[in-house]
């Protein structure tokens, strides 16, 4: 398991990527520095380029939440600042209705420094009311994507697309592309990141695990069940540590994706190494 340190210099490094200004491939680093630019330089991809991640955290046993539905403290500080982390560097970042409907988050960069996302929750039925949070403005555009005629506040862009049992996570990525918006964090609930990466839409999973037990409650992801472990998903998985959680970096096998930054950093570049 590699530790990320996440120093003030490494962030604005990454944000500085993030922005076309400067490359991750030079400069002198320790280990934690290093590694913390491996893991958060996968989010850096070539403008125009499509890139779907999604992030999810969960406890020991892999629950997001108690029966009762208290999800407040799944995730540690350094699980929660990492989420904010990954929200600074995509363009949009996306909930389904039931998330936003139970937790009516911000989802805006709160915790780190750095600009927030464009909002996106697909409510096919149009359940979300127009007081929720998402839709507050603030300067940050805010996106629905649903298959009824609902009215929605003054400055909330509209998405129609026609649903099945639910809207097909393809024609939301397309969709959200057409609007400019190309690198795409898929945030929850567990059931909507396991229709997108069903749909072999995903290029990254974030799995952070916080050290508690819940016992019983939701569990994280619930993907289509396989009759024998041969026939299970294996991505290609590095393991950081990040203090109070730690975070499973899966490669998922979705469409290749241009990065802006090297796959290892060159010896010359680590300090102590």
């Amino acid at each position: 398991m590699q530790s990320a340190e996440l120093t003030p210099r490494v962030w604005e490094r990454i944000r500085a990527a993030r922005d076309g200004a400067v490359c991750l491939c030079c400069g002198s680093w320790t280990q934690g520095e290093a590694a913390a630019l491996r893991l958060y330089g996968s989010m850096i991809a070539v403008p125009g380029t499509q890139h779907v991640v999604a992030q999810i955290g969960q406890s020991l046993d892999g629950r997001v939440a108690t029966e009762s539905g208290d999800a407040a403290d799944v995730s540690g500080p350094d699980g929660l600042a990492h989420l904010h982390r990954m929200r600074a560097l995509v363009d949009a970042v996306i909930v389904g209705v039931k998330t936003a409907l139970h937790d009516d988050p911000r989802l805006n960069v709160r915790l780190v420094s750095g600009r927030s996302p464009a909002r996106v929750v697909i409510d096919p039925q149009g359940r979300l009311p127009n007081t929720a949070r998402l839709f507050a403005e603030d300067g940050v555009r805010r996106i629905v994507i649903q298959a009824v005629d609902t009215e929605r506040p003054p400055g909330v862009e509209v998405i129609r697309l026609p649903r099945g049992s639910w809207i097909e996570p393809g024609a939301i990525v397309r969709a959200l592309r057409g609007l400019g918006l190309h690198h795409l964090m898929v945030e929850g609930g567990g059931i909507t990141i396991a229709r997108f990466m069903e749909a072999d839409l995903l290029t990254r999973l974030h799995v952070t695990i916080s050290p508690l037990l819940i016992g019983a409650g939701p569990q994280g992801l619930t993907t289509r069940p396989v009759a024998r472990l041969s026939q299970a998903r294996r991505p290609e998985t590095q393991v950081y540590g990040l203090g109070s959680d730690v975070l499973f970096d899966c490669r998922l096998g979705a469409s290749s994706v241009a990065h802006l930054w090297p796959h290892t950093l060159s010896t010359a570049a680590l300090q102590g190494s």
